[in-house]
């Protein structure tokens, strides 16, 4: 008689959810030297660290121990894993820092490939191997997130270069410190962009001075911006204001203040949000707006404005 072989049950299905998910977020932090980028993820609930940089050694948190002779991007993907099938108690998982990561990830591919250096690819194609790499990170991150609930903190430096911009003149601003391709990719993978930085303002002399440069001021106050600029790249989805302090415990109460946010709530805040949106995009907020039935698509919703409206220089 023939073995009766088991029913696998179909990964995908017409079963629906409705509603907001909320759940855990994937946030990019990159800023100035010695701002505080660590202490801010040592701040996130329940955090424990892959340490690749060594920079949280005067910080009391959790952190996963080195691997004799240091971390190699295999160790990483392997941790990350480990959290992912084993149990503990850990609700984020910060990589302090991605640029420091990024070298690890040349030093892989270059030594898989018999490559001497990421130059040695050709044009471009070093750059182009090591994202493919990338997306197998962001994947398992992502499987983090989904099976564990584990919130993501992605760390980085910055450093400023030359925006080519095409429609006039180019400027500079503030950018990750890793490949232009990489930190799209992250970027773009993340709920949230942070950019820190020391909170400054610009001190004009009176009119009867022969200094005509403004001088750069700043208050001591360290902060994080949320909405992007000319200088520098940051987003947000969940109505957070444009400038917080570099701290993580009002960032997280008011990402949960968001996730939990009424109807009535969210369209009060589109309300608002439109008029300061650019005038390209208000005609299809409000058609938009109309359509809007449940409070996902109202989150939804407040978060493109959000994202497309540049925040307000000063």
């Amino acid at each position: 008689m023939p073995a009766v072989s088991a029913v696998k049950k179909p990964r995908v299905t017409l079963d629906m959810q409705s509603g907001r998910l909320g759940g855990p977020i994937t946030y990019f932090l990159y800023g100035v030297e010695g701002i505080g980028k660590s202490t801010f993820a040592a701040d996130s609930p329940a955090p424990v660290f892959i340490d690749v940089e060594r920079g949280t050694r005067e910080l009391n948190v959790a952190r996963l121990a080195e691997p004799e002779g240091g971390w190699t991007w295999t160790d990483v993907l392997e941790a990350i894993r480990l959290l992912e099938t084993e149990e503990h108690d850990r609700k984020t998982l910060a990589i302090d820092t991605v640029d420091e990561l990024e070298a690890l990830l040349w030093a892989f591919i270059c030594d898989r490939d018999k490559k001497s250096g990421i130059e040695d690819y050709g044009f471009g194609k070093g750059y182009q191997a090591a994202l493919d790499e990338w997306r197998v990170f962001v994947a398992a991150l992502e499987r983090l997130r989904s099976r564990r609930g584990m919130n993501v903190a992605l760390l980085a430096h910055t450093v400023v270069r030359t925006f080519k911009n095409p429609e006039g003149e180019d400027y500079d601003r503030y950018q990750p410190r890793i490949h232009d391709k990489a930190a799209g990719l992250l970027k773009g993978k993340s709920d949230v962009v942070l950019f820190a930085n020391w909170e400054t303002y610009a001190h004009k002399k009176d009119a009867n001075s022969k200094v005509e440069r403004a001088k750069g001021i700043s208050t001591g106050n360290r902060v994080i911006y949320t909405r992007r600029t000319a200088a520098y790249d940051a987003k947000n989805r969940h109505e957070l204001p444009e400038q917080m302090p570099l701290d993580a415990r009002p960032f997280f109460e008011a990402i949960k203040r968001f996730q939990t946010m009424s109807a009535s709530d969210l369209k009060a805040a589109i309300t608002t949000a439109i008029p300061k949106a650019p005038e390209s995009i208000r005609a299809e907020a409000i058609a938009a707006l109309g359509r809007a039935d449940t409070e996902q698509k109202l989150a939804q919703l407040l978060g493109w404005i959000r994202e497309n409206t540049p925040a307000v220089a000063g």
